[in-house]
Parts: C-alpha cells; structure tokens; sequence
C-alpha cells in the first residue's frame, strides 16, 4: 500500500474538477493507497476556496470522507519549524504550512501529492 498526502494545491484541483485534478481522483479512488491530508491544509484550502466566493464547508466533508487527517503535536510543531528555516534558507518564500506537510511525509513515510513547484526538489514529492 502506498501512503500519500494530498496538499493543499491538490485539493483544489480536485476540488475544482481540473485535468490535474482527475490524475488526483485516480490516486483517491485507487484502493491500494491510503491518502492523508495535514490539518493546516484545511485552514489553507478553506481560506482559498472562501477568496473565491466559494463555501467550503462541503469541499471540507469531502476531504475529511477521504483522507485520514494529520495533527499536530508539540514535536511535530518544532521539526516543520527547524525543517522551514532550513529550507527558507533556499527557497525564500517556501511556506510554513509546507513544512508542515514536508515533515509529516518524512515522519510518516508518505508520498507528497503535490503540484506546488516549492516540492520540486524534494524526493518525498509526487507532481501532478
């Protein structure tokens, strides 16, 4: 089974029913991965969709239906922050929520589905 979590970009695209977002659908609806979502990815996505005129309540039912979602804890609170000032070192505007979603992916062993370009580099990321 192959272990992914789904960003913030993602979802929207799914979300919003793109071409990027069917290749989305396809790694959802396949069985044999089991799909997670970062909490903060929820406030992201609400935010995103709100800015759009958009009510997010159902698209918020839809992840959570979907996907396993990732808390946060003290520790993991203080690994995304060492792991963004690291990366913000590179990659200036590299966002803290992707710190997040980067250090859940290598505590948990999961695969980044993602088509944000600031995960480019990174070999946890699948690009969509």
């Amino acid at each position: 089974m192959t272990k992914y979590i789904i960003d913030s970009f993602a979802w929207i695209e799914y979300l919003m029913a793109t071409e990027r977002g069917n290749i989305v659908k396809d790694y959802i609806e396949n069985e044999g991965n089991e799909i997670f979502t970062h909490i903060f990815s929820l406030a992201e996505i609400s935010s995103r969709l709100s800015r759009s005129g958009i009510d997010s309540t159902e698209s918020i039912k839809i992840i959570v239906s979907n996907s396993g979602i990732i808390n946060v804890s003290n520790i993991s609170s203080i690994n995304a922050g060492k792991i963004h000032s690291k990366i913000r070192e590179k990659i200036k505007d590299f966002g803290l929520v992707d710190a997040f979603i980067l250090s859940s992916a290598k505590n948990m062993g999961l695969k980044i589905l993602t088509g944000d370009p600031h995960f480019n580099s990174f070999k946890e990321a699948v690009t969509i």
